[in-house]
């Protein structure tokens, strides 16, 4: 009879081990969450001693704030554009590099390296290469006879957001490669010889198979999105504290109005206040893509539901 070398080790182990982890957890999330909520109750400016309970006054606040729904429907139609186009564009990329090419590894490295640079370095490069008069993306368009465009003021400062979004998608890119190559060949050589086409493969066998991953990318691409808020405050025409008023309108989405309450009003109780409305919010998307996931997702093991 085999032994069960788990028996070996006891409960303590097991708390040993994740100690670290629920530490972690209590220290710098549960912690902080609370001393916001905390916070949200009251006046505090972030510096004063002279703050006092206002109880949920912040909240009933923020229900009637019409600026702040504005830029949170901005950020969800940002992130209504943006996360579909990224995991597209992951995926695609993914498929091609997936083939046996001449110098594969270069091009991954190329494609990939764009996802490793600093958000702040990469979004300064983009703020130069679309400035209006000396970015080299209007002289590009000059010479083939188009007007330059200001892409850095409204509308197109929300086009901008998105370009430079998609710059770092190669980090996709490699998570959707290493699932393509787990997709069993055998599967996709004997669609083939059933009379399956390549688009008939890739849409019934390579998309199931590699479905997990997919959800994964689309979960965490939301809820990057919806928090994005360096890139936004760096590609306006200033990038400083104090200007923070001055980010496009199209580009105005929610983090931004919680950081320019926190920041430039020093309004802390109000900022915590829709910071804690907020992660509600980015927790019922969560909820619905895992609840939609059951219809679309498919694991190679059995889940809950199945058994």
């Amino acid at each position: 009879m085999a032994r069960n070398s788990w028996s070996r080790y006891s409960n303590r182990t097991f708390y040993l081990f994740v100690s670290p982890w629920v530490l972690g957890f209590l220290l710098l999330t549960a912690v902080p969450l609370g001393y916001a909520f905390g916070v949200s109750l009251t006046n505090f400016d972030g510096s004063s001693p002279r703050w006092r309970w206002v109880g949920f006054r912040n909240y009933v606040e923020l229900f009637g704030d019409a600026e702040a729904w504005h830029a949170m429907l901005r950020t969800i139609a940002y992130a209504a554009i943006a996360v579909p186009l990224s995991v597209a564009g992951a995926l695609g990329l993914a498929v091609l590099l997936n083939r046996r090419l001449i110098a594969v590894g270069l091009w991954r490295t190329i494609f990939f390296l764009p996802s490793v640079v600093p958000v702040v370095a990469m979004a300064i490069m983009w703020k130069l290469v679309l400035n209006r008069d000396a970015g080299i993306a209007n002289a590009i368009l000059h010479v083939v006879g188009i007007k330059p465009i200001a892409w850095l003021v409204d509308p197109m400062a929300f086009y901008a957001l998105i370009i430079l979004t998609l710059w770092g998608l190669g980090g996709g890119m490699v998570i959707m490669l290493a699932a393509l190559q787990g997709v069993p060949t055998e599967l996709e050589e004997a669609a083939v010889v059933d009379g399956a086409n390549r688009w008939r493969v890739f849409r019934h066998i390579t998309v199931p198979m590699i479905s997990p991953v997919i959800f994964f990318q689309v979960v965490t691409g939301v809820i990057a999105t919806l928090q994005i808020v360096v890139q936004p405050l760096l590609l306006a025409e200033t990038n400083s504290i104090s200007g923070v008023g001055q980010v496009p309108q199209s580009t105005h989405l929610y983090m931004v109005q919680v950081y320019q309450e926190f920041f430039t009003s020093n309004r802390f109780g109000y900022g915590s206040a829709m910071l804690w409305v907020y992660f509600l919010v980015i927790l019922a998307f969560t909820l619905l893509i895992q609840r939609s996931s059951r219809s679309w997702v498919h694991y190679q093991v059995d889940t809950e539901s199945d058994r």
